[in-house]
């Protein structure tokens, strides 16, 4: 095999780049095999492999050494077998004559030749279990659509590019629609979430007729607890979170989970939970909730607020953060709009119970996994969280997030040398500013355009929370926890976890400015 050329990607991760998508998946494979302890998640895409990591455990000298051992043979590992998948497709797509027709095909022989060539799925992204198949069957390149679809169904088959792929849920999509399969293509709850998982081998069915509903997955498993509390108001956005998903990205998952994790995991220490319990997220403020509300005769339960400052009663009477205060039932929390920071953070003793997906109850709003954003009238669960006994009261040094500008730290990241020598100095020293556009899955930044030196689009590869993506404008967008595992935009350097807490707190308006991190190990 080729050896791979190792790029960097911040504090926790290492793309691994090779020349074609055939040595993509040789080193996946190779990697897969030899996988050690550290190791989070292999993320495959068109030419890279991204390997996350957790640097406690594999440093990233370690982790660089163990990718270039394996991509040379040396550890004498054998490749597990790799998964077959039979999808039987009813092909009646909307798109499937006009495709023939550019193809210069008729229909019945696209059919064919979709139906006869041996498919591997290379890679997964844009949404979970969404994989992206090849064959060297297949001599085809289909153009996507001009205008993509707002909605395409839940078990679509399509094909863009050299690929064919089919839409695990209904999602927007820009692929030609030649086919339709009933298989569940995603279920959270079980042992193989992704039926497609990378590597995997798929052959294609064609069947008279498949129904074109599919298969539903199991309903939310029913939440043991009593009431913590229930949802008055919810203000702008309201959500649960809990410390998220790692190691899910190469079935095409996010990490998702608070967004200011430092936050969240002093609101749960202040109540005597573990640290990755599951808390209120509120967004800009605006939240009401009343404790126990099903329970009148419940005990009373306790609580923290972190992050975000502004007004906060408990029955009508002001309360500070960064504080655990009783919660008598039946009184009301209410956390007025936000003076300062965006996010807050409510615990509650015991942390809260809900549905889970991959094992976490953290809202992903690109995926549409775990709970819906909280509703006026939503009734919460009290969880099993608590660890140990309340913190006795103390002095602490807490203050309000910065306001008017913040300072992130940005290590370099893989496709820096996409970029001008005067990008990269813009980057550092330009005053940059939080646009409107910031929300779970990115922030928008505003400032100088950051000039190219390579032109055209970068195949997909894997992202990490952090990762400073630059489209065509030239202003970069900071990848934040409900972000895409894979990208198309070439990304110019990521900041580090402690910067993504604090990028958390930043308002649309708020000034950033970027320095460089201290080089990883």
């Amino acid at each position: 095999m080729v050896e791979p050329r190792l790029l960097p990607m911040g504090e926790r991760a290492v793309l691994a780049e090779v020349d074609t998508l055939e040595e993509v998946l040789g080193l996946h494979a190779a990697l897969s095999a030899t996988r050690p302890d550290g190791v989070e998640d292999l993320v495959p895409a068109a030419r890279t492999v991204l390997v996350t990591l957790d640097p406690a455990r594999l440093p990233l000298s370690a982790a660089r050494s163990w990718i270039r051992a394996s991509a040379a043979g040396e550890t004498g590992a054998i490749p597990s077998a790799p998964r077959a998948v039979e999808l039987d497709v009813a092909y009646d797509g909307d798109d499937l004559g006009d495709t023939a027709r550019l193809l210069g095909v008729s229909p019945d022989e696209l059919v064919r030749r979709h139906a006869s060539a041996a498919w591997t799925v290379a890679f997964t992204g844009f949404a979970p279990g969404f994989g992206y198949l090849v064959s060297a069957d297949w001599p085809f390149d289909v153009p996507r659509l001009d205008t993509p679809r707002t909605r395409v169904p839940a078990g679509a088959v399509g094909l863009a590019a050299g690929f064919s792929g089919a839409y695990p849920r209904e999602t927007p999509g820009g692929w030609r629609l030649i086919g339709t399969t009933a298989a569940r293509l995603f279920d959270a709850d079980a042992a193989s979430p992704a039926l497609l998982e990378p590597g995997s081998r798929v052959r294609f069915r064609p069947v008279d007729r498949a129904s074109t509903a599919v298969a539903a997955a199991p309903g939310p498993h029913p939440s043991s607890g009593a009431p913590a509390l229930r949802v008055v108001e919810p203000g702008l956005l309201a959500t649960l979170q809990d410390l998220g998903r790692p190691g899910a990205a190469s079935l095409g998952v996010a990490r998702s989970g608070g967004l200011d994790r430092r936050a969240l995991r002093t609101a749960n220490r202040l109540v005597g939970n573990a640290e990755d319990a599951t808390a209120v997220e509120v967004t800009m403020g605006g939240f009401r909730a009343v404790a126990a509300p099903a329970v009148g005769t419940a005990p009373d339960t306790w609580f923290a607020v972190t992050g975000a400052w502004g007004p906060m009663r408990l029955a009508g009477v002001e309360i500070d953060p960064y504080v655990a205060h009783p919660w008598p039932a039946g009184e009301e929390l209410d956390l007025g709009w936000f003076a300062h920071g965006a996010r807050a953070y409510i615990a509650v003793r015991g942390g809260l119970g809900g549905t889970t997906a991959l094992g976490s109850r953290a809202t992903d709003l690109l995926a549409g996994l775990g709970p819906a954003p909280l509703r006026p009238g939503d009734v919460v669960l009290s969880g099993d969280a608590a660890t140990g006994p309340i913190p006795p009261g103390d002095i602490a040094p807490w203050s309000a997030p910065a306001d008017d500008e913040v300072e992130l730290e940005v290590a370099p990241g893989p496709r820096a040398d996409w970029f001008a020598a005067s990008a990269l100095e813009q980057l550092f020293e330009a005053v940059w500013t939080v646009s409107s556009k910031a929300d779970r899955v990115g922030i928008r930044l505003d400032g100088p355009a950051l000039a190219r030196v390579r032109t055209g689009e970068l195949p997909s590869e894997g992202m990490v929370p952090g990762a400073l993506q630059v489209p065509p404008t030239g202003r970069p967008t900071v990848l934040m926890a409900d972000g895409p595992v894979t990208g198309g935009y070439p990304v110019i350097a990521v900041a580090t976890e402690a910067s993504l807490d604090v990028l958390a707190q930043a308002r649309p308006g708020t000034r950033v400015r970027f320095r460089h991190a201290r080089p990883a190990v």
